[in-house]
């Protein structure tokens, strides 16, 4: 007599789902309620809310709140219209932190592609904006670079590879080997590799990669306020200064109250791990002391 076995249900995502304009996206929320600014975490592309994990521990743990969330379509948020451009990610997020009840003003981080997406935020809601730290982030002049638009394309080629791919299953074998570059927790760490196997993550991550230089294009209309806090957190050591770092700290440069901060042994992905969060950490403090918060 043979003894049916059934599967176990699958795991509910971290975090929290908010509707917004009838599309629900999946937040995550940490640290304690109380009067000192959240921290908005804007994720890199292919990336999700839980690369984020260890920055909010570290976070939390100083007594600052912070929110990161999957974008339309990636991650376990539900896919929104297109085009998937700036203006639209800039919209949502909007709309999810007045669904959420907060005001501000944020401190706003934003992991590489993320550092697009922060600078429109911060261009179009200066208000709600204390101020902003890019994390190996990428700014409008990257794709003006040759060596940056070239990037981009080649970037934009593979992800419509993995893409196409995805719907074949071929990125789950992928995902248990390389799904977690960053060094996350147990619990991130397996939502991050489910969600890097996913084919629906991959085309809408494609999707706004395909929107890339209309993005900066959108971010370049304006410059951050100078007296506007700008943290710059780079991959690498500062004697390992390339071409790409130059452009990566020039907003830092541009401000009154600009910090630089070069990270020796970091790459880009480890940057949010365990063994460098802390800098991101400090980029945040230096926000919050210089605005005297």
């Amino acid at each position: 007599m043979s003894v049916a076995q059934t599967k176990a249900p699958p795991k509910a995502p971290r975090g929290e789902m908010v509707d917004i304009r009838g599309r629900p996206l999946r937040v995550v929320r940490a640290g304690p309620a109380s009067d000192r600014p959240t921290v908005i975490l804007e994720h890199g592309a292919f990336g999700c809310a839980s690369d984020w994990a260890v920055v909010q521990e570290k976070l939390a743990a100083k007594g600052l709140a912070s929110l990161a969330y999957d974008r339309a379509g990636l991650g376990h948020s539900d896919p929104g219209p297109k085009p998937r451009d700036g203006k639209a990610i800039v919209s949502d997020l909007a709309d999810l932190l007045r669904a959420l009840d907060e005001a501000g003003p944020f401190v706003l981080a934003g992991h590489s592609m993320g550092g697009l997406m922060v600078r429109l935020f911060a261009l179009t809601h200066p208000k709600q904006v204390l101020g902003v730290v890019m994390v190996d982030a990428v700014t409008p002049d990257v794709i003006t670079s040759p060596l940056g638009e070239k990037g981009v394309y080649a970037f934009s080629r593979i992800l419509g590879w993995v893409s196409h791919g995805a719907r074949y299953g071929m990125m789950r074998p992928v995902a248990v080997v390389a799904g977690d570059r960053i060094g996350l927790p147990r619990d991130a760490s397996a939502d991050k590799r489910r969600i890097h196997g996913s084919a629906l993550h991959a085309h809408w991550a494609a999707e706004e990669v395909g929107q890339w230089r209309a993005t900066s294009d959108q971010a370049r209309a304006g410059d951050f306020p100078p007296a506007m806090p700008i943290s710059v957190i780079t991959a690498g050591a500062e004697n390992t200064v390339t071409a790409l770092k130059d452009i990566q700290s020039v907003p830092a440069l541009a401000s009154l109250n600009g910090y630089i901060e070069h990270v020796a042994g970091a790459g880009h992905a480890n940057l949010l791990g365990r063994r460098f969060a802390d800098t991101v950490v400090r980029g945040v403090e230096h926000v919050l002391v210089t605005a005297h918060r």
